[in-house]
């Protein structure tokens, strides 16, 4: 049984995430002396699935905190020196729900993944007398403070002066910056418009009530369902805008004329703060095959380097890096577009943190248009070619070769999906989806449509010879 993609369970209800499924994982997942926080996004199928998960967890004889509706990011700062579920589907619609996992702050890995796939069907219950417990836990406050310290604790020198003695959880770095911010009805309204404002700025919320059905907009936050905030900041005098879906793992930031900043743009400016203030002689940026070179590039500049892992395990390249790196050596950040680790923070996604940094990012720059000045950037596109599920393995296979062949000036990189790198900071990646029936090209160049033609020409035909 196949159960976990690239960011844990994750399906429609009525065939997929039942309360029978997240029953039989709380059972595989449990164990005697366990304690896990569980919490829920505002989906309305939440909270019967939460109570289906306890059930599971409680039966195999692990001990359960309820944090009820919470961020992402909340459930795993919570799931620090525990285990932890959430119950959410992130940006997909309202009818999905999913189940994500725990340890000590980080998401399952793929071999703990494995292990509850093959323990879904085979798993034994504690004995009677050995079921664990419940109770409730309130930690929305508790994560509140620990991300205003973490943003106050990073920008220091931007505080006022009358508060240059405070703490960092009292400082505020955001003072001046007025800011929108579109929760989109995701649980991210509980938190992120109060950090901001603790932080010092005027903030605007708007889609702000946690709605279960994401009536305003779709909760996958794009130019397409952004419509409102890029009307209300243009409407406006702001210095930037903030949006995030549904759980609030994931965030998009607009310049105040209402345009969205290229992901990995931003992913780059992150990048070169970290490394900037490391205290490691070898700072490691960890991201993944389809972001930008302009990464390299800003992260070069200030004495860094990057390490790329597949899709979906930014924590595992994390843990490489940690495990085969030397004394000198740290992971200061990682990232894939618009989901962020702050590895000094915690080791988890966390689009709340994330918020906050940049907004103190953009003010230590002076405006957004500032704030992207350092970074060059190209034209980009992603195209989607179509391609069975049957012949996805044996393109792929193909590709491996036919792609150099036809760019033999490109350093070629196989390890996740094609990947070539030209003299000119160009790239291009070729990957198959992991969720829907398409190869998927990435690709950034000043040259950008005649770079995709020509690899779309030899994608299709890959496609075309092994079908």
């Amino acid at each position: 049984m196949t159960l976990f993609g690239t960011a844990g369970i994750r399906g429609p209800v009525e065939d997929a995430v039942r309360p029978a499924l997240a029953l039989s994982v709380g059972q595989a997942a449990g164990e005697p002396g366990e304690t896990f926080v569980v919490g829920r996004d505002g989906r309305e199928t939440g909270p019967a699935l939460a109570a289906a998960m306890e059930a599971g967890l409680e039966s195999a004889g692990a001990d359960v905190l309820r944090l009820g509706q919470v961020p992402t990011p909340a459930l795993a700062f919570a799931s620090r020196g525990r285990r932890g579920v959430m119950l959410t589907a992130s940006h997909n619609p309202p009818e999905d729900n999913g189940i994500k996992l725990f340890a000590d702050g980080v998401e399952y890995d793929r071999d703990a993944e494995l292990a509850i796939e093959a323990a879904v069907d085979a798993s034994e219950l504690a004995q009677w007398d050995e079921w664990g417990k419940s109770a409730s836990l309130e930690i929305l406050e508790v994560y509140r403070d620990a991300v205003v310290a973490y943003v106050g604790e990073q920008f220091p020198t931007l505080s006022d002066a009358d508060s240059a003695e405070a703490s960092p959880a009292e400082s505020r770095p955001l003072e001046g910056l007025s800011i929108a911010v579109d929760c989109g009805g995701g649980v991210g309204a509980l938190a992120t418009p109060q950090i901001l404002e603790r932080l010092g700025a005027r903030v605007a919320a708007i889609n702000a009530t946690v709605d279960g059905h994401f009536s305003a907009r779709e909760s996958k936050p794009t130019p397409e369902t952004l419509t409102d905030l890029s009307a209300f900041l243009e409407s406006g005098s702001f210095d930037l805008g903030i949006a995030q879906d549904g759980d609030a793992d994931r965030f998009v930031v607009l310049g105040p004329d209402g345009e969205v900043i290229h992901e990995d743009t931003i992913l780059a400016v992150a990048a070169a703060h970290y490394t900037r203030r490391a205290d490691s002689p070898d700072p490691v940026v960890v991201t993944t095959p389809n972001a930008s070179a302009r990464i390299d590039e800003r992260v070069r500049a200030v004495g860094g380097r990057v390490e790329r892992v597949r899709l979906g395990s930014l924590h595992e390249g994390i843990a490489c890096e940690r495990e085969e790196g030397d004394t000198d050596t740290e992971v200061v950040f990682a990232a894939e577009p618009w989901k962020h680790i702050h590895t000094r923070f915690g080791g988890w996604i966390d689009g709340v943190a994330s918020a906050g940094i940049i907004a103190a990012l953009t003010r230590e720059a002076g405006g957004t248009d500032a704030l992207r000045d350092p970074v060059t950037e190209r034209p980009y596109q992603k195209v989607s070619v179509d391609c069975p599920e049957a012949v996805k393995e044996s393109a792929m296979d193909a590709l491996e070769t036919a792609l150099p062949d036809a760019f033999p000036d490109a350093e070629v990189d196989t390890d996740y999906g094609v990947r070539l790198e030209f003299s000119d900071a160009s790239w291009v990646l070729v990957r198959p989806s992991g969720t829907e029936p398409y190869v998927r090209i990435y690709a950034e160049s000043e040259t950008v449509d005649r770079l995709v033609e020509e690899t779309r020409e030899v994608v299709e035909t890959a496609i075309a010879n092994a079908d």
